[in-house]
């Protein structure tokens, strides 16, 4: 478990995944999304990768609540590798629920993400990928000392996503 001033970050259970499913399934979490709303089937699949993800890795996503109310999942996200088109790379991604948005918890979140990946888990360099009408996403990534890196063209007939990184 990691704690922020007002968020804590735990490994993700099987019990987590109605949640997982559900913010990912919203619409409106998927206003970005060329791909829409999360199917169940691409939900477990993606959700049983995240597990395996932490037991080869020994991190991953994290389940992502309220101090105040460490019942109510209000997110998921964090460090794990992705391709990005023939390169793995550490890749930091995030959903929030839409009643988490506007209150600074991505930004947060983002800079506990980025400092657990260079300071507990050594690595050099993290990356993010975020569509270009992300104007939102776009923000927390600089504010979080990311800087755009370049494209990449990882959705056919979309324009290029955003790639940022940052270095240790």
């Amino acid at each position: 478990m990691i704690a922020t001033e007002r968020l804590i970050l735990r490994k993700p259970e099987n019990k987590d995944f109605d949640r997982f499913f559900e913010i990912n399934h919203d619409p409106q979490t998927n206003i970005h999304n060329p791909g829409g709303p999360m199917s169940f089937e691409k939900a477990e699949s993606t959700f049983a990768r995240m597990l395996d993800h932490w037991e080869t890795y020994n991190f991953g996503s994290w389940v992502i609540v309220e101090k105040d109310n460490p019942e109510n999942i209000i997110g998921f996200g964090g460090l794990s590798y992705k391709l990005y088109g023939e390169k793995e790379k550490l890749n930091l991604g995030y959903r929030f629920a839409s009643q988490a948005w506007g209150k600074g918890y991505a930004t947060e979140f983002t800079k506990k993400a980025i400092d657990f990946g260079f300071n507990e888990d050594n690595k050099e360099e993290i990356f993010a990928v975020v569509r270009p009408s992300n104007i939102a996403s776009v923000k927390v990534l600089e504010k979080a000392g990311m800087i755009q890196f370049g494209t990449l063209n990882d959705v056919p007939d979309q324009p290029e996503s955003l790639v940022y990184r940052i270095q240790k």
